[in-house]
Protein backbone atom coordinates (compact mmCIF):
# COMPACT_ATOMS: atom_id res chain seq x y z
CA UNK A 1 0.00 0.00 0.00
CA UNK A 2 1.42 3.32 -1.05
CA UNK A 3 2.24 5.85 2.00
CA UNK A 4 0.31 9.29 2.30
CA UNK A 5 2.44 12.32 2.77
CA UNK A 6 0.75 14.85 5.28
CA UNK A 7 1.90 18.23 5.72
CA UNK A 8 1.26 19.76 8.76
CA UNK A 9 -0.73 23.51 8.71
CA UNK A 10 2.48 25.29 10.05
CA UNK A 11 4.46 24.06 7.44
CA UNK A 12 2.03 25.12 4.54
CA UNK A 13 2.25 28.19 6.00
CA UNK A 14 5.91 28.59 6.12
CA UNK A 15 5.81 27.76 2.71
CA UNK A 16 3.29 29.93 1.51
CA UNK A 17 5.27 33.01 3.30
CA UNK A 18 8.31 32.00 1.67
CA UNK A 19 7.11 32.09 -1.74
CA UNK A 20 5.39 35.52 -0.82
CA UNK A 21 8.98 37.11 0.06
CA UNK A 22 10.43 35.61 -3.16
CA UNK A 23 8.01 37.27 -5.61
CA UNK A 24 7.94 39.96 -3.62
CA UNK A 25 11.77 40.46 -3.99
CA UNK A 26 11.94 39.50 -7.51
CA UNK A 27 9.19 42.72 -8.30
CA UNK A 28 11.18 45.15 -6.00
CA UNK A 29 14.72 44.23 -7.82
CA UNK A 30 12.81 44.21 -11.03
CA UNK A 31 11.71 47.96 -10.44
CA UNK A 32 14.14 49.18 -8.46
CA UNK A 33 15.90 52.28 -10.91
CA UNK A 34 19.64 52.69 -10.18
CA UNK A 35 21.42 55.94 -11.14
CA UNK A 36 25.04 57.56 -12.18
CA UNK A 37 24.72 60.15 -10.35
CA UNK A 38 22.39 61.67 -7.23
CA UNK A 39 21.79 65.31 -7.36
CA UNK A 40 20.48 67.43 -3.89
CA UNK A 41 17.72 70.11 -4.01
CA UNK A 42 15.44 72.03 -1.86
CA UNK A 43 12.34 71.73 -3.64
CA UNK A 44 11.03 75.35 -2.31
CA UNK A 45 12.68 77.34 -4.07
CA UNK A 46 10.84 78.62 -7.11
CA UNK A 47 11.07 79.22 -9.86
CA UNK A 48 14.27 76.94 -9.65
CA UNK A 49 12.69 74.00 -8.04
CA UNK A 50 9.23 73.70 -6.73
CA UNK A 51 6.64 70.84 -6.40
CA UNK A 52 4.46 70.90 -9.08
CA UNK A 53 1.78 68.07 -7.88
CA UNK A 54 4.37 65.57 -6.33
CA UNK A 55 7.09 65.99 -9.15
CA UNK A 56 10.04 68.50 -8.55
CA UNK A 57 10.48 70.82 -11.94
CA UNK A 58 11.84 74.17 -12.45
CA UNK A 59 14.90 75.80 -13.99
CA UNK A 60 17.63 73.84 -11.97
CA UNK A 61 15.63 70.53 -13.02
CA UNK A 62 15.96 71.06 -17.01
CA UNK A 63 19.60 71.74 -16.13
CA UNK A 64 20.24 68.97 -14.33
CA UNK A 65 17.85 66.81 -17.41
CA UNK A 66 20.00 68.36 -19.88
CA UNK A 67 23.16 67.68 -18.77
CA UNK A 68 21.96 64.06 -18.08
CA UNK A 69 20.98 64.15 -21.66
CA UNK A 70 24.55 65.13 -22.62
CA UNK A 71 26.22 62.55 -20.51
CA UNK A 72 23.80 59.58 -21.30
CA UNK A 73 23.84 59.32 -17.37
CA UNK A 74 20.30 58.57 -15.30
CA UNK A 75 20.72 61.18 -12.24
CA UNK A 76 18.30 61.70 -9.53
CA UNK A 77 17.46 64.47 -7.72
CA UNK A 78 16.21 64.58 -4.31
CA UNK A 79 14.84 66.79 -1.99
CA UNK A 80 16.90 67.24 1.29
CA UNK A 81 17.16 70.56 3.54
CA UNK A 82 19.20 73.28 2.21
CA UNK A 83 21.81 73.49 4.70
CA UNK A 84 22.87 70.03 4.32
CA UNK A 85 23.63 69.95 0.91
CA UNK A 86 26.82 70.97 0.79
CA UNK A 87 28.13 69.18 3.18
CA UNK A 88 26.68 66.22 1.29
CA UNK A 89 28.29 67.03 -1.99
CA UNK A 90 31.46 67.45 -0.26
CA UNK A 91 31.57 64.37 1.78
CA UNK A 92 30.78 62.41 -1.86
CA UNK A 93 28.28 59.46 -0.06
CA UNK A 94 25.19 60.12 -0.52
CA UNK A 95 25.06 63.39 -3.01
CA UNK A 96 27.24 63.63 -6.16
CA UNK A 97 26.35 67.31 -6.77
CA UNK A 98 23.82 69.95 -5.80
CA UNK A 99 21.58 72.09 -7.83
CA UNK A 100 19.18 74.81 -5.14
CA UNK A 101 20.11 78.48 -6.29
CA UNK A 102 23.49 78.08 -4.70
CA UNK A 103 25.75 81.43 -4.21
CA UNK A 104 29.65 81.04 -4.54
CA UNK A 105 31.72 81.53 -1.12
CA UNK A 106 34.93 81.15 -0.56
CA UNK A 107 33.95 78.59 2.38
CA UNK A 108 32.07 77.05 0.41
CA UNK A 109 34.65 76.88 -2.42
CA UNK A 110 37.06 74.69 -0.21
CA UNK A 111 34.20 72.27 0.30
CA UNK A 112 33.44 71.74 -3.30
CA UNK A 113 33.65 73.00 -6.70
CA UNK A 114 31.68 75.20 -8.93
CA UNK A 115 30.17 75.36 -12.23
CA UNK A 116 30.36 78.95 -14.07
CA UNK A 117 27.54 81.37 -12.53
CA UNK A 118 24.50 81.42 -14.30
CA UNK A 119 22.33 83.42 -12.42
CA UNK A 120 22.89 86.69 -10.83
CA UNK A 121 20.75 87.85 -7.93
CA UNK A 122 19.69 91.00 -5.50
CA UNK A 123 18.49 90.07 -1.85
CA UNK A 124 15.36 91.55 -1.67
CA UNK A 125 12.67 92.79 1.54
CA UNK A 126 9.54 91.07 1.77
CA UNK A 127 7.46 93.12 4.04
CA UNK A 128 3.44 93.85 4.61
CA UNK A 129 2.21 96.27 2.16
CA UNK A 130 0.86 98.57 4.71
CA UNK A 131 3.88 98.02 7.29
CA UNK A 132 7.01 99.14 4.77
CA UNK A 133 9.81 100.10 6.02
CA UNK A 134 12.11 103.69 5.44
CA UNK A 135 12.23 103.80 1.41
CA UNK A 136 15.29 104.98 -0.64
CA UNK A 137 14.27 105.76 -4.16
CA UNK A 138 13.25 102.01 -5.23
CA UNK A 139 15.42 100.00 -2.86
CA UNK A 140 15.62 99.41 1.39
CA UNK A 141 18.85 99.89 3.21
CA UNK A 142 19.53 97.27 6.24
CA UNK A 143 20.02 100.54 8.41
CA UNK A 144 15.82 100.45 7.56
CA UNK A 145 15.60 96.72 9.36
CA UNK A 146 16.83 98.21 12.63
CA UNK A 147 15.35 96.86 15.91
CA UNK A 148 12.76 94.72 13.42
CA UNK A 149 12.36 91.18 13.94
CA UNK A 150 13.38 89.64 10.61
CA UNK A 151 13.81 85.97 8.74
CA UNK A 152 15.36 84.31 5.90
CA UNK A 153 15.69 80.72 5.04
CA UNK A 154 18.39 78.81 6.98
CA UNK A 155 21.40 78.26 5.43
CA UNK A 156 20.60 80.86 2.53
CA UNK A 157 22.27 83.76 1.50
CA UNK A 158 19.78 86.25 2.41
CA UNK A 159 20.41 84.33 6.01
CA UNK A 160 23.76 84.62 6.20
CA UNK A 161 23.92 88.36 4.98
CA UNK A 162 21.17 88.72 7.68
CA UNK A 163 23.00 86.98 10.46
CA UNK A 164 26.58 88.99 9.66
CA UNK A 165 24.70 92.59 9.65
CA UNK A 166 22.61 91.41 12.89
CA UNK A 167 26.01 90.24 14.36
CA UNK A 168 28.54 92.55 13.82
CA UNK A 169 27.17 95.26 10.54
CA UNK A 170 25.01 97.63 10.50
CA UNK A 171 22.28 96.24 12.74
CA UNK A 172 24.21 95.13 15.71
CA UNK A 173 23.43 96.62 19.15
CA UNK A 174 20.34 97.84 17.77
CA UNK A 175 17.87 95.14 19.20
CA UNK A 176 16.90 93.16 15.78
CA UNK A 177 15.88 89.83 16.23
CA UNK A 178 16.76 87.21 13.69
CA UNK A 179 15.06 84.12 12.73
CA UNK A 180 15.84 81.24 10.55
CA UNK A 181 13.12 78.62 8.84
CA UNK A 182 13.27 76.02 6.39
CA UNK A 183 12.12 77.52 3.73
CA UNK A 184 11.33 81.32 1.97
CA UNK A 185 7.71 80.76 1.85
CA UNK A 186 7.32 79.82 5.50
CA UNK A 187 9.69 83.22 6.51
CA UNK A 188 7.22 85.33 4.91
CA UNK A 189 4.17 83.27 5.84
CA UNK A 190 5.77 84.05 9.65
CA UNK A 191 5.23 87.88 8.08
CA UNK A 192 1.16 87.21 8.17
CA UNK A 193 1.74 85.20 11.06
CA UNK A 194 3.24 88.51 13.14
CA UNK A 195 5.90 86.39 14.03
CA UNK A 196 8.42 88.53 12.02
CA UNK A 197 8.17 92.01 10.38
CA UNK A 198 9.56 91.05 6.83
CA UNK A 199 11.65 88.72 5.54
CA UNK A 200 14.98 88.61 3.42
CA UNK A 201 14.50 86.31 0.46
CA UNK A 202 16.44 85.94 -3.20
CA UNK A 203 14.89 87.75 -5.91
CA UNK A 204 12.81 85.59 -7.66
CA UNK A 205 11.67 83.99 -4.68
CA UNK A 206 10.58 87.14 -3.47
CA UNK A 207 9.47 88.10 -6.58
CA UNK A 208 6.98 84.65 -6.78
CA UNK A 209 5.93 84.73 -3.16
CA UNK A 210 4.65 88.03 -3.59
CA UNK A 211 2.91 87.59 -6.88
CA UNK A 212 1.00 84.53 -4.74
CA UNK A 213 0.09 87.15 -1.86
CA UNK A 214 -1.70 89.96 -2.51
CA UNK A 215 -0.91 91.35 0.79
CA UNK A 216 3.00 91.24 0.91
CA UNK A 217 5.14 93.42 -1.35
CA UNK A 218 9.11 93.55 -2.01
CA UNK A 219 11.95 95.89 -2.74
CA UNK A 220 15.88 95.29 -3.58
CA UNK A 221 17.90 95.06 -0.21
CA UNK A 222 21.16 97.73 -0.56
CA UNK A 223 24.18 98.38 1.53
CA UNK A 224 25.09 102.11 2.00
CA UNK A 225 27.84 103.11 0.21
CA UNK A 226 30.95 104.80 2.09
CA UNK A 227 32.74 107.78 1.98
CA UNK A 228 30.35 109.54 -0.67
CA UNK A 229 30.21 106.21 -2.51
CA UNK A 230 26.70 105.11 -4.29
CA UNK A 231 24.70 102.70 -2.34
CA UNK A 232 24.84 99.27 -3.55
CA UNK A 233 22.82 96.10 -3.93
CA UNK A 234 23.45 92.59 -1.97
CA UNK A 235 23.95 90.40 -5.02
CA UNK A 236 25.22 87.00 -5.02
CA UNK A 237 25.80 84.29 -8.33
CA UNK A 238 24.37 81.21 -8.37
CA UNK A 239 26.34 77.93 -9.79
CA UNK A 240 25.90 74.00 -9.10
CA UNK A 241 27.83 72.63 -6.70
CA UNK A 242 29.73 69.44 -7.48
CA UNK A 243 31.84 66.86 -5.59
CA UNK A 244 35.21 67.68 -6.48
CA UNK A 245 36.25 63.80 -7.99
CA UNK A 246 33.54 64.14 -9.99
CA UNK A 247 35.09 66.43 -13.01
CA UNK A 248 33.85 64.86 -16.07
CA UNK A 249 29.98 66.12 -14.17
CA UNK A 250 31.87 69.54 -13.38
CA UNK A 251 32.41 70.35 -17.43
CA UNK A 252 28.89 68.52 -18.42
CA UNK A 253 27.46 71.15 -16.21
CA UNK A 254 29.99 74.03 -17.89
CA UNK A 255 29.23 73.08 -20.84
CA UNK A 256 25.19 73.08 -21.00
CA UNK A 257 25.20 76.02 -18.57
CA UNK A 258 27.23 77.78 -21.49
CA UNK A 259 24.87 76.71 -24.13
CA UNK A 260 21.86 78.15 -21.92
CA UNK A 261 22.73 81.62 -21.34
CA UNK A 262 24.08 82.30 -24.37
CA UNK A 263 22.01 85.49 -25.59
CA UNK A 264 20.06 84.81 -28.98
CA UNK A 265 19.58 87.68 -31.60
CA UNK A 266 17.21 89.59 -29.06
CA UNK A 267 19.39 89.46 -25.68
CA UNK A 268 17.36 86.69 -24.32
CA UNK A 269 19.05 83.34 -23.16
CA UNK A 270 17.52 79.90 -22.57
CA UNK A 271 18.10 80.43 -19.33
CA UNK A 272 15.94 83.53 -19.22
CA UNK A 273 13.27 82.05 -21.20
CA UNK A 274 13.30 79.18 -18.56
CA UNK A 275 13.21 81.77 -15.53
CA UNK A 276 10.44 83.51 -17.15
CA UNK A 277 8.33 80.13 -17.74
CA UNK A 278 8.41 79.23 -14.68
CA UNK A 279 7.69 82.66 -13.25
CA UNK A 280 4.38 82.22 -15.22
CA UNK A 281 5.12 84.97 -17.30
CA UNK A 282 5.32 83.84 -20.90
CA UNK A 283 2.50 85.44 -22.15
CA UNK A 284 4.09 88.88 -21.15
CA UNK A 285 7.25 88.12 -22.81
CA UNK A 286 5.70 87.24 -26.11
CA UNK A 287 4.18 90.26 -25.89
CA UNK A 288 6.77 92.61 -25.09
CA UNK A 289 8.61 90.88 -28.52
CA UNK A 290 5.40 91.51 -30.79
Amino acid sequence: MARRKFFSAEKIIVGLILVAVGVSTFFFVKDLEFYDYIVETNAFFAPFEFYDNRQIVGVDVEIINRVAEKLNKKIEIKNVEFDVIIDNVADGVIADAGAAGLTITPAREEKVDFSIPYYTSTQYVIYKKDEAPEMQEGYILWDALAGKTIGSQTGSTGYLFMSDEAESGVLANTNTVTKGFDSHQLAADAIGAHIIDCAIADELAAQFIVEKNQGLAAQPLYYRGEDGEPDYPAEESYAIAVNKKHTELLEAFNEVLTEMTAKDPKGISEMDRLIIKYMGLSEELEEENE
